[in-house]
């Protein structure tokens, strides 16, 4: 079960999710403040919350944030430049890199992954192929990056049955949406504009991502 200060977290969390989505479309200019506001909270929270957390697998997390707002930031300004993209895709690509060391070290080494691994391969080749003739240069690091974000998944699946299994869920759904987010976050820039993208992938990308830190913080 959350605790009383999570639940509250969670509802403010929620609460800056809404106005990152309403500056997104009606306030520009606010929302160069409220989008880095989601993953600087989140950072706080964790920061506050994981002092009984190992030390190594603690700092690992707080990297995978720091790497995440920075790749938030960077990702504001890509109608300034291309390049902006491609810095917020390695800014991502790090996180990733690092909450796949954090799962791994509560990996359950006599879980084996192949159905789990099998559906995402499938899932990945599949937006792949979507995706592979509107890529151009960017055809390779995309293919990079879908490689890490399918790992980061199937290291939060290995840890069933080392972990409580409300860490377990919380993290797995978290991981699971991340993917879902960066899938959309594809679909939308490099194969056809979403209706109410904003929407739909900041939701997922928030979420994905308190749910990672609360499954975290519930690990034992």
């Amino acid at each position: 079960m959350l605790t009383r200060t999570e639940k509250l977290f969670a509802s403010l969390f929620c609460l800056l999710l809404i106005l990152e989505m309403y500056t997104a479309s009606e306030v520009p200019i606010l929302h160069y403040f409220a989008k880095p506001t989601l993953l600087i909270a989140l950072l706080i929270f964790y920061a506050f919350q994981s002092h009984h957390i190992k030390a190594n697998i603690r700092k690992l997390t707080l990297g995978a944030l720091v790497f995440s707002l920075l790749g938030d930031i960077l990702l504001m300004f890509v109608d300034r430049s291309p390049h902006f993209f491609t810095a917020g895709l390695v800014s991502f690509l790090t996180a990733h890199i690092l909450y796949i060391l954090v799962f791994l070290k509560a990996r359950n080494r006599s879980k084996k992954p192949w159905l789990f691994s099998g559906v995402l391969i499938i899932y990945g080749a599949t937006l792949f192929l979507l995706l592979k003739d509107h890529l151009g240069v960017m055809l390779l690091p995309v293919f990079f990056y879908m490689i890490v974000i399918l790992t980061m998944a199937t290291s939060a699946f290995l840890r069933k049955g080392s972990v409580q299994n409300l860490s377990y869920n919380f993290v797995l759904m978290g991981a699971i949406l991340f993917l879902i987010s960066d899938s959309l976050l594809a679909v939308n820039k490099f194969y056809e504009p979403l209706a109410y993208s904003n929407i739909s992938i900041m939701f997922t990308y928030a979420f994905a991502q308190l749910f990672i830190v609360f499954g975290l913080l519930k690990q034992q």
